[in-house]
């Protein structure tokens, strides 16, 4: 699969240890004496919506990329400590609903 870096933006990166959804590709890393990509970049999350800054950001190797799908990228990657994951939780309109 021949990919841009631009199609590779907001694709929703998934942690395969876990399961847990770490947020979209945001921004690549390049190294430019190799012309090779060297991580991927997942900006942290807004804190109090945008008003006290933003979390860390996340910089996943290159080399820990599994699989980059049509809409995910599989990663194994082992979060900060201070990381609190997203996990995809069932809406009260799902349980309802669904």
């Amino acid at each position: 699969m021949v990919c841009r870096i631009m199609d590779l933006r907001y694709k929703e990166v998934v942690n395969i240890s876990d399961g847990s959804c770490l947020g979209c590709v945001s921004d690549v890393e390049v190294d430019t004496q190799c012309a090779r990509v060297v991580a991927v970049i997942i900006y942290g999350r807004p804190r109090f919506f945008g008003l006290f800054g933003r979390e860390e950001d996340i910089v996943i190797p290159w080399d820990q990329i599994e699989c980059i799908g049509e809409d995910t990228v599989l990663v194994r990657f082992r979060c900060p400590p201070n990381y609190r994951a997203y996990r995809r939780r069932e809406s009260i309109l799902d349980r309802i609903f669904g």
